[in-house]
């Protein structure tokens, strides 16, 4: 018998998590692989059924999947932020996702051999450049630019495609043709 109560929606619980970070790494795992094991999903992968351990978090982190925390050593803390990025790639991982998939490519900015040439190329050179010297602490601005419903671009207001690029249109209808190409035909 069902006294009327209704559950609270999975969201907002998992929202409720803010309030108690922030924690140290091994409280992180923890809780993470508690939420996990609650969640009463099946994973397809094996990777995702082991719980994060203290020593895959720090791989996380030094791949750029994670957040650094704040602080350092025995006293470095994780943030609700933290708790998500690793819930997510868990769960990616349940879904049969690799890390090789998950990882972020870097482009380098940096060409091997000559620099570009033309107009452009003096504009990436000289935004190269800037931003080989520009303070890493200092904020920067960014110009958004729409492509589809749930994605979006986001280009550094100094970065040339911002500033002389061909404008935002042919921009997002670019990266629709690209994002077209990774998807499978199916969707």
């Amino acid at each position: 018998m069902t006294t009327g109560a209704s559950q609270p929606e999975p969201l907002h619980v998992l929202r409720e998590y803010r309030n108690l970070a922030p924690w140290n790494l091994r409280d992180l795992a923890a809780l993470v692989g508690a939420v996990l094991d609650a969640s009463a999903i099946t994973p397809i992968n094996a990777a995702a059924r082991a719980q994060p351990s203290e020593r895959t978090i720090r791989f996380y982190v030094t791949k750029g999947l994670v957040s650094p925390p704040e602080g350092r050593g025995t006293a470095a803390t994780y943030s609700y932020r933290h708790f998500l990025q690793l819930l997510w790639i868990k769960l990616r991982q349940m879904e049969g996702t690799t890390l090789a998939t998950i990882i972020p490519d870097r482009l380098p900015l940096k060409s091997k051999g000559a620099p570009p040439r033309g107009k452009s190329g003096r504009a990436l050179t000289a935004w190269l450049e800037r931003d080989a010297a520009r303070d890493p602490e200092t904020p920067s601005s960014w110009h958004r630019i729409p492509v589809g419903r749930g994605v979006e671009l986001h280009v550094e207001t100094a970065h040339p495609l911002s500033r002389v690029g061909p404008g935002d249109a042919a921009v997002a209808e670019a990266v629709r043709e690209a994002l077209a190409k990774l998807l499978p035909a199916s969707q």
